[in-house]
């Protein structure tokens, strides 16, 4: 608009100062909820060409957003883009109001830019409109059963923006349809303002600071803060982190969409816990005694949790789920509150016997004689961790011995400790710091002793927990899964004599918590043609056994192993391979239960030494 009169220059400076104080007086205490919480040590920001790369792949380039969901994230990705090129029309068409032309008609340059833009408006424009029908019409169960009329103003509102902006290369600035269209754009603009703050778009403003800021690496747990900080009890325990990331929440359903739980019929819902703790912080604000599970978080929901990392790996906008249940556990179990016959009896297994099966040490040492494995003296290239599973569980064992006859057949010298407690893994994300600690103590102190070097294991959740949760203790092991000292060898195993075909399942632990996908097929292969199930590699379905879950009841809605057991049979794959000892303990009874003649199950050490025979 060419030479606003005084009038409308004040009424355009009227409207402006009334959407910017609407905006104010919603994000305002949001923004005072986030700083009056607890400092969060992962603020601190360390490690900033990761953070950057992090942000820039999934921020600025919209990677997550696309990545499972091609052509809804595509749309989204559009609209962001869209409104990152139209930032400089925005601030020139505001400097319209008070009669400064930041972007004349006669500069090539200004031109440019502006039909640059345009190209980007009509793609907003569709996408917009794709994205409206998507959540009105079609209308994906994992979005909820609630239909929000703001998502419908505010994609009225984008589409008006957009096509108020190309209306504008038609029409001229100062006549009346010119006037009338730039009135238009601007009221479409001080609209949406205020509204960002009240609605699920308020993740415009914060995800961003949100995906830079999360703690480093995947669903890491961060360590209790003195003597005083026993978890997520009530929202003294919220720290700045957590409440910025449930105030990102975009509401998109993914976390729910790929949730093992939350698909069979229980109570969990991850993108609900995230709600929860921004309901009750809105309702009780920053530093409240009220507990946080009860009102808003259901406690049943948070045990039901596998830890598996699908909500976090699916998360946009960069939520890390996993530290929050596992810190609601840790509130209710650190101070006494949870209740479960099951959790009782795992915690007093392990504090009385360490290993969450309540068997003897006895049981352990008569499998290292009758199989002969040779104790750890320090001389050997490995030091073979048995585990709990691998130790005393029947199939485990039948992993560890599979892998002890490859080390054998390849001549490298390995033994096993004469003691292990468990890693921990169950009682550290069941909540339980103290029983951890003291495993964790007892073991590392015991590795010390011994003086081992490079350590060995058929466990992916004992790597974990020994690589990264031991940490906090001071320890650092280079522990190495099977899958990928397996795979470095295979050149050195004897061909092998594929026969069907076979599936793999990637566990979580190896796939979403390490990234380890290639390694485990390649072996694997070796049983026969490879194939995939419908969710494989990152979006792989959890066996239903991580979070200490394989040792507590499951008792509501289908069985988690159940339901991916399902999808292993309809691939229509002769055998399963593993490479996890929990998966295959869960998928044992499974895949008999849902088929009358089940593939053969196996890890992919089996795999491997078959070749042996």
């Amino acid at each position: 608009m060419k030479h606003p009169s005084l009038l409308e220059t004040l009424l355009f400076l009227l409207l402006l100062a009334a959407s910017l104080y609407g905006f104010w007086r919603r994000f305002g205490p949001v923004l005072r909820i986030i700083r009056q919480s607890k400092k969060d040590p992962a603020l601190a920001l360390g490690n900033l060409p990761a953070r950057l790369g992090v942000f820039v792949w999934e921020v600025l380039l919209q990677g997550k957003v696309i990545r499972d969901r091609p052509l809804p994230g595509i749309a989204h990705a559009l609209v962001f883009w869209g409104f990152c090129a139209f930032g400089g029309i925005t601030v020139a068409h505001w400097a319209q109001g008070v009669g400064l032309e930041l972007l004349p008609r006669g500069s090539a340059l200004a031109q440019s830019y502006r039909w640059f833009v345009a190209v980007f408006a009509m793609a907003v424009a569709v996408s917009i409109v794709g994205l409206f029908l998507r959540r009105f019409l079609v209308r994906p169960k994992w979005l909820g059963e609630k239909v929000s009329k703001e998502s419908g103003v505010i994609a009225l509102l984008i589409y008006a923006l957009m096509m108020t902006y190309l209306i504008s290369f038609a029409v001229e600035d100062g006549t009346v349809a010119g006037k009338f269209n730039w009135w238009a754009h601007t009221l479409a603009l001080l609209i949406f303002m205020p509204l960002i703050p009240h609605t699920k778009h308020l993740h415009l403003v914060l995800s961003p600071i949100a995906v830079f800021a999360k703690r480093d690496g995947f669903s890491k747990i961060p360590p209790l803060e003195g003597d005083e900080d026993f978890g997520l009890d009530t929202g003294k325990d919220v720290t700045q982190l957590v409440a910025l990331q449930a105030f990102s929440c975009v509401e998109c359903g993914r976390c729910t969409e790929h949730c093992p739980a939350a698909n069979t019929g229980k109570i969990l819902d991850p993108k609900q816990i995230v709600l929860g703790v921004r309901s009750y912080l809105r309702e009780f604000g920053a530093g409240a005694a009220e507990p946080l599970l009860g009102k808003y978080i259901s406690e049943e929901a948070a045990f039901q949790c596998t830890t598996c990392g699908a909500c976090e790996h699916q998360c946009p906008v960069g939520i890390q789920h996993l530290s929050l249940i596992v810190g609601l556990r840790r509130g209710a179990v650190n101070t006494g509150k949870w209740e479960d016959n099951y959790g009782t009896k795992l915690f007093l297994n392990l504090e009385r016997n360490g290993n969450p099966m309540g068997f003897s040490s006895g049981e352990r040492q008569k499998f290292i004689e009758k199989n002969e494995l040779p104790i750890y003296d320090g001389s050997q290239e490995y030091c073979l961790w048995l585990g709990c599973m691998g130790a005393y569980d029947p199939q485990g064992r039948e992993t560890v011995l599979a892998l002890v006859r490859v080390l054998r057949h390849l001549g490298v010298s390995f033994g096993v400790l004469r003691k292990e407690r468990c890693t921990g893994d169950s009682a550290r994300r069941l909540g339980n710091d103290l029983l951890f600690q003291q495993l964790a103590e007892a073991n590392i102190e015991q590795l010390k002793q011994s003086q081992v070097g490079k350590m060995l294991s058929i466990c992916p959740h004992c790597v974990r927990t020994m690589e990264e949760d031991w940490k906090d203790f001071g320890a650092s092991f280079p522990v190495e899964h099977h899958s990928l000292f397996l795979e470095r060898m295979q050149s050195r195993l004897p061909a092998p004599r594929p026969d069907g075909k076979v599936v793999y399942h990637d566990p979580c632990y190896l796939g979403r918590y390490r990234g380890v996908y290639d390694p485990p097929r390649a072996v694997a292969s070796r049983a026969g043609q490879l194939i995939e199930p419908p969710r494989a590699r990152g979006r792989s379905r959890c066996c239903g056994a991580g979070g200490g879950l394989a040792f507590l009841g499951e008792e509501t809605g289908k069985r988690v192993n159940v339901d991916r057991a399902e999808e292993l049979v309809a691939t229509g794959a002769q055998a399963v391979a593993a490479a996890c000892p929990f998966c295959q303990t869960m998928f044992r009874d499974a895949l008999a239960q849902v088929s009358p003649s089940p593939p053969k199950l196996l890890d992919i050490a089996q795999i491997a030494a078959a070749s042996l025979e």
